[in-house]
């Protein structure tokens, strides 16, 4: 198996390279993983920066000490794949998180779309907005990634106009789309945002706006799937076409 992952804020290491990983994340490799001197970890800011890591010593029930002796950086991977989430009702939202994460999603924006059942509102909305974020720092350590998905504050129909026209390809995915995913023209670098409607699916209006914003009306294929697993199909989809997983 690959090494577990843990998040820190900084690598200051201390004499002879030595890292003290301490507080939550500290007590999880102690007390949960059980790391002993001797196995690998790998530190990551969730940025990019990294460093592999071998277990010197535990300290108490929630400190690791590791060695650490070089911190490298992994480039954003090309083209940046965005996928814009209408709110779904329930947990839903933080299993579309978690999965289009493993799947290895670069960016996440939830839309507030005119059909969406949820709504995040007041304290409701930041608590919902803090949970997405919390998800995509879990699965990111869970699926091993350095560079965690970034989960963007909601947006409006108007916001995600805005987005998709600056993209170098962006997609809006509908059940009646002309065109398939799997066969349409994707950009060898560049910026890819696509868009995935409420269970209601997305209005005339918006789909208007967005068609007017440059954006496709694509298909996955010949059935309809949920709005919490369309995006993580779509990612994966994207994955395989343009490289990233090869």
């Amino acid at each position: 198996m690959t090494a577990p992952v843990f998040v820190v804020d900084d690598f200051t290491a201390g004499d002879g390279g030595r890292f003290v990983l301490d507080g939550p994340e500290g007590r999880h490799a102690v007390s949960v993983k059980r790391l002993r001197p001797g196995e690998d970890v790998v530190l990551t800011d969730g940025h990019g920066r990294w460093a592999e890591c071998v277990v010197v010593d535990t300290e108490g029930k929630d400190r690791l000490v590791v060695q650490l002796d070089s911190v490298q950086e992994e480039p954003e991977s090309v083209p940046r794949i965005t996928v814009v989430q209408a709110l779904p009702k329930g947990d839903r939202g933080e299993l579309a998180v978690e999965t289009m994460t493993e799947t290895g999603v670069d960016a996440i924006v939830p839309w507030a779309a005119s059909r969406c059942i949820t709504q995040w509102r007041g304290d409701r909305g930041a608590k919902a907005l803090a949970k997405w974020r919390s998800t995509a720092r879990e699965a990111g350590k869970q699926s091993r990634r350095v560079r965690f998905p970034e989960v963007a504050d909601a947006a409006t129909t108007k916001q995600v106009a805005a987005l998709l026209a600056a993209a170098d390809f962006a997609a809006v995915l509908h059940e009646e789309g002309a065109e398939p995913l799997a066969t349409a023209d994707l950009p060898a670098d560049g910026s890819i945002v696509l868009v995935v409607g409420p269970e209601g699916g997305v209005s005339p209006e918006e789909l208007a706006a967005f068609a007017e914003a440059g954006a496709k009306h694509c298909r996955l294929g010949p059935s309809v799937l949920r709005t919490s697993t369309a995006g993580t199909a779509a990612t994966a989809l994207l994955m395989g076409r343009t490289g990233r997983w090869s």
